[in-house]
């Protein structure tokens, strides 16, 4: 299958590293379904604008069905989406939890879902999560964000041995420090502070569309850490 035959959705596709991985898959050849609970701009005629609140199997459902309409099929899946929350355990919430389990974790869960029968159809199916370097390293403060992602290191590689069978690979990326709208002034400052600087979201984009290709056609549930050595510096 060639990269003109092949459509992706991407979630959290508004801004920042989601914005960036859309447009490098289009520059890639894919057509693309381009998801986020804010407003999505398309950039061209090869890019489908999806209103998906990520926790929601009927907008899942919803969002499936109008790619399959538009493209007439669904063989990329990237869960891009999540939330970045932090406080101490003993400042944190029950509903500031579970927020950040139920965009972090179930939300991929549920897309995986929705897109399974798609994905089982098609040519070179591929699925990528976008897990974090919090989900290698422990981070105080990051009690809901940081367990959320390790929950969603511990579904792709689950994903990636059941699905083995059906020719669909599950990879992750682990993004760091990246400069995108999830992290505020102060916090990208202190960061370029410790680190050199931040990554770019293209840096992270070209890592998701390396694993979405054919150059990766052998490889699923597989870890690939973009943090210009955050974890290595930290002791």
């Amino acid at each position: 299958m060639t990269t003109a035959d092949r459509v992706a959705l991407v979630t959290g596709a508004a801004r920042g590293q989601g914005a960036a991985i859309v447009s490098r898959l289009r520059a890639d050849g894919f057509l693309v379904a381009a998801c986020d609970v804010l407003d999505v701009e398309a950039q061209d005629d090869g890019v489908l604008a999806l209103t998906l609140d990520v926790t929601s199997e009927q907008q899942w459902r919803r969002a499936v069905d109008a790619t399959v309409a538009r493209f007439g099929r669904l063989t990329t899946l990237v869960n891009n989406a999540g939330v970045l929350h932090r406080a101490a355990l003993a400042d944190e919430t029950a509903k500031g939890f579970e927020n950040s389990w139920r965009v972090n974790c179930l939300g991929p869960f549920l897309g995986i879902q929705a897109a399974l029968a798609q994905l089982r159809a098609a040519e070179g199916a591929a699925i990528v999560n976008t897990c974090s370097t919090g989900a290698i390293r422990a981070f105080p403060n990051h009690a809901a964000y940081g367990s959320s992602k390790w929950a969603l290191r511990g579904l792709t590689q689950i994903a990636a041995a059941e699905l083995a069978r059906d020719d669909i690979r599950v990879n992750a990326v682990f993004p760091g420090p990246i400069a995108t709208p999830m992290l505020d002034g102060a916090t990208q400052s202190r960061l370029s502070a410790s680190f050199g600087r931040l990554g770019r979201p293209v840096e992270v984009a070209d890592a998701v569309v390396f694993l979405v290709s054919d150059r990766a056609s052998f490889i699923t549930g597989s870890e690939l850490v973009v943090d210009g050595g955050q974890c290595l510096r930290i002791g």
